[in-house]
């Protein structure tokens, strides 16, 4: 393989290395670069380099999922914790008056 990394250790490689190499990996399988000997090879480097990315991509949403459920837990908390403000009566619920009966065109 080409690629200085090939071969390497693709657990330590970062989600952006692991996406380059995979790339790298389908060009050369897509231009025929490589012979039929090679293609195993480059396709099991390609299931690893998969593989990490899905991991990584996992790992990233159970975070941002949790940090999305501590903002609206801490959300919850202070509208808990803030007295609320009584509502103004709108004109609709407010009682009529004797003289707003008078106003009735009907």
């Amino acid at each position: 393989m080409s690629d200085d990394r090939a071969g390497g250790d693709v657990a330590e490689l970062s989600f952006s290395e692991a996406m380059e190499e995979l790339e790298s990996v389908l060009r050369r399988i897509e231009g025929d670069e490589i012979d039929v000997d090679q293609l195993g090879r480059e396709l099991g480097r390609a299931a690893q380099l998969l593989e990490v990315c899905r991991k990584k991509i996992r790992r990233a949403e159970v975070e941002v999922r949790q940090i999305v459920e501590q903002i609206e837990e801490d959300g919850a908390d202070s509208e808990a914790a803030a007295p609320e403000a009584p509502e103004a009566e709108s004109p609709a619920t407010q009682p009529a008056s004797a003289d707003d009966q008078d106003d009735i065109p009907f």
